[in-house]
């Protein structure tokens, strides 16, 4: 009789949030995503307005992704014998401790990329753990919904990160942001160590050699399919968002005609609201549709923004009276709506596939092994879109990002490799 009426529960975006938990995860990893990204976009515009180059932006990129090329997948490992929620505590606390010294030392390109470097060394070990630890605070029938949910906590903070930092930096300056960035690295780690799971100390696991585990998470994913094509596709999503932010800030300058700062409130910010409404829409409806038609639909909707998304200027000079009419800010901020709706339309479902083929004692191995692919891939995109776009401009780098990108989704050999 006590039992609480079934359509209060039915909700499985209500169910998850219910599970505490979750909850300290999703308001760690707020403040762990708040700091990262405003770190990042931060040392992106500082390096751009000490630099004006978009190469040197892309060496800012690059220091927080090389790090991932030859640790990755060895953090994974490592995260696998380990607690998770500790690894999130530690990650947190040395993070914070690695951004104090920029705090004095934020006018020298090179001391900037070394810092960056040390910071992402930390994050390595980071990323093993805060996705793949959701599996073991929920059920199997509610992960869709709970990656959802964390996408909205991401996108949230992304939100926050980019919002702010331009204002942040014209009213506070480097050093106090610096200093903010690492009370919240410290507020990450208290609310992970909230988090109460169950930790079985695999002394077994643990007298496996190094080479062993490292083998088994390979064969994974070179054996199921399922795991390999949600790989492929997050890999893929990644490298993108890093291209976005080696040319944004010259995107904004360049074709926007805008003040640096002023990007975030314009483009980031629609984007990654659109992120957030996408994410929430798929945690709603979580069996409704196919996880591999969402994500294709994803992927064929970035490339054509895309290729849209330069010609912003020529669609707001587009006028029909007492019709239709355009304006700049119109369109860019509906393109970074839908740029962001899409992306979640990607990561919601993929994330999903890989946890639900995966065990706690592979997870890490798995999401440690993608972030070295990431570091591996985008190394030549990034540095080369840097390069040209300076020398053959952004309209055309990013034309050609897009079209390269709706070949691939619309081409004959999609099904084969992305259907699951």
């Amino acid at each position: 009789m006590n039992t609480p009426p079934k359509h209060k529960m039915r909700n499985p975006i209500l169910q998850v949030l219910s599970i505490k938990p979750f909850f300290y995860l999703l308001v760690s990893e707020f403040f762990s995503q708040v700091s990262m990204n405003l770190l990042n976009f931060i040392l992106l515009l500082v390096v751009f307005s000490l630099s004006k180059s978009n190469t040197a932006v892309s060496g800012v990129v690059l220091s927080f992704t090389l790090p991932s090329l030859f640790l990755g997948i060895i953090a994974g490992v490592y995260v696998d014998r380990w607690n998770k929620r500790s690894v999130l505590v530690w990650t947190n606390v040395l993070r914070a401790i690695a951004v104090i010294p920029i705090v004095f030392l934020s006018d020298n390109l090179l001391i900037i990329y070394s810092l960056s470097f040390v910071v992402s060394l930390i994050t390595q070990f980071f990323i093993p753990a805060e996705t793949p630890i959701i599996p073991l605070l929920v059920k199997r029938e509610l992960l869709l919904s709970a990656n959802a949910l964390f996408g909205v906590g991401i996108f949230g903070s992304m939100i926050i990160a980019y919002a702010l930092s331009g204002p942040l930096l014209l009213f506070l300056g480097i050093e106090r942001v610096l200093l903010l960035l690492v009370l919240f690295f410290i507020f990450s780690a208290f609310f992970a160590f909230l988090i109460k799971i169950k930790f079985k100390d695999r002394h077994e696991r643990e007298r496996r050699s190094f080479r062993t585990e490292l083998y088994e998470a390979l064969k994974i994913i070179l054996t199921s399919r399922n795991v390999y094509r949600s790989i492929i596709v997050l890999t893929l999503v990644q490298t993108l968002i890093l291209i976005v932010a080696v040319i944004g800030p010259g995107y904004a300058q360049n074709v926007l005609k805008i003040r640096v700062e002023e990007f975030p409130i314009i483009f980031v910010t629609p984007a990654v609201i659109g992120m957030a409404v996408g994410a929430i829409l798929l945690g709603n409806f979580p069996h409704k549709f196919s996880k591999s038609a969402i994500r294709r639909l994803g992927l064929f909707i970035i490339g054509l923004i895309f290729v849209i998304f330069p010609h912003g200027p020529l669609l707001a000079s587009i006028q029909i009276p007492n019709l239709l009419s355009f304006s700049m800010l119109g369109v860019l901020v509906c393109l970074a709506f839908m740029l962001g709706f899409s992306l979640s339309l990607v990561f919601v479902p993929s994330n999903t596939v890989i946890q639900e083929e995966t065990t706690d004692e592979q997870r890490g191995k798995i999401y440690g092994a993608m972030n070295t692919f990431v570091g591996a891939i985008s190394i030549i995109p990034v540095l080369a879109v840097g390069t040209l776009s300076d020398l053959f401009g952004i309209t055309v780098v990013l034309t050609a990002i897009g079209v390269l990108l709706i070949a691939i989704v619309a081409s004959r050999f999609v099904p084969n490799l992305w259907n699951l």
